[in-house]
């Protein structure tokens, strides 16, 4: 079929409108764009993997590593760069496809940390990888450092909307997340945004955190749809469980207006069932988050196994690696020949 083209001047009008479609509606056109752009059979499989974890200066509301928070989670500091090496090569081998570093910082800073992430991104790259970094703010020559090293994607979640940001979050701007993606752009990084819901939001709130996605110069070329996951000792913590229903609307919704993206099930997916999950990938998601911690940063993920069990019990299949891709042209082509 043929595409329609990308469009970055959508209205909030036009986004409100799809997304209060009739669920079932909204699926259905949902399910068509991604078979347009799409094999609706392929997910990719990324693995995170936290760093450096716990001590953060930050206040995000949701998130148990903040320092000022009182949680059960433990401080680790930046793990070896053997050891984060090895970790991809069992995501590897384990079926992902992307590799992506986190760490619990405020933003980077120009010393021997950073040094090491540089040396743990080219470590990943040279498995032949997709390679992606959450370090938090980012200026435009620390992001060209990372490309050179072979930085992939860089994921900087705008996690809410403009109105509402200063509610979930003080200690920095939601303009500061707007100009760190503007940096990782400049340095020819692809870029991974998306938010959070459940975080006590109105609609409003996600259609415009939707809207600014779309309407950026260029839709990040993933954008991961996360659900609350609620963490002891944070203010956040006696949120209502996010209703299902509501992540397919908004998986859906972010489908429909930003077709060529990957649409990642992110957090969240520890507490839906495998009819759930099946909704979500009906409604146009197309990548998760898998591991052998089966954790999610600090929190509780479905693991490998898991993982591959709901994708055959689904038939679908991981999403090959560009490289595996690139290849299986090749030998189609020589056999042409």
């Amino acid at each position: 079929m043929d595409k329609k083209p990308l469009r970055n001047d959508w209205t909030k009008e036009e986004i409100e409108e799809i997304y209060n479609l009739p669920l079932l509606e909204l699926i259905y056109k949902a399910a068509t764009v991604h078979r347009e752009w799409h094999n609706p059979e392929e997910v990719q499989m990324s693995t995170l993997l936290s760093i450096k974890t716990g001590g953060c200066p930050e206040d995000c509301s949701y998130c148990g590593q903040a320092a000022r928070y009182h949680t059960n989670i433990k401080v680790q500091a930046l793990l070896p760069t053997e050891q984060v090496i090895e970790h991809a090569k069992k995501a590897k081998d384990g079926g992902s496809s992307r590799f992506c570093m986190a760490a619990a910082w405020r933003e980077v800073r120009n010393n021997r940390d950073f040094n090491r992430v540089i040396d743990m991104v080219k470590g990943v790259n040279d498995l032949g990888m997709e390679v992606c970094c959450t370090l938090g703010m980012l200026t435009e020559e620390q992001a060209i450092r990372l490309q050179e090293a072979g930085l992939y994607a860089y994921n900087h979640n705008l996690d809410t909307s403009e109105q509402y940001y200063e509610e979930i979050i003080s200690t920095r701007t939601f303009d500061n997340r707007i100009n760190t993606i503007n940096n990782v752009r400049k340095a020819g990084i692809t870029v991974c945004s998306g938010g959070i819901i459940g975080l006590g939001e109105t609609h409003r709130d996600r259609i415009s955190m939707l809207l600014t996605l779309a309407t950026m110069p260029k839709h990040p070329e993933s954008v991961p749809i996360n659900a609350l996951a609620r963490v002891e000792g944070t203010p956040l913590q006696d949120n209502e469980k996010t209703n299902t229903w509501e992540m397919v609307r908004m998986i859906a919704t972010a489908r429909i207006i930003m077709p060529s993206s990957m649409v990642r099930l992110s957090a969240g997916r520890i507490e839906m069932t495998e009819f759930e999950q099946g909704w979500c990938f009906m409604a146009g998601a197309n990548s998760i988050f898998t591991g052998e911690r089966e954790t999610l940063l600090v929190t509780p993920n479905p693991g490998v196994s898991e993982d591959m069990q709901l994708l055959q019990t689904l038939g679908l299949k991981p999403m090959k690696r560009a490289t595996e891709k690139a290849m299986d042209q090749f030998e189609n082509w020589k056999s042409t020949c």
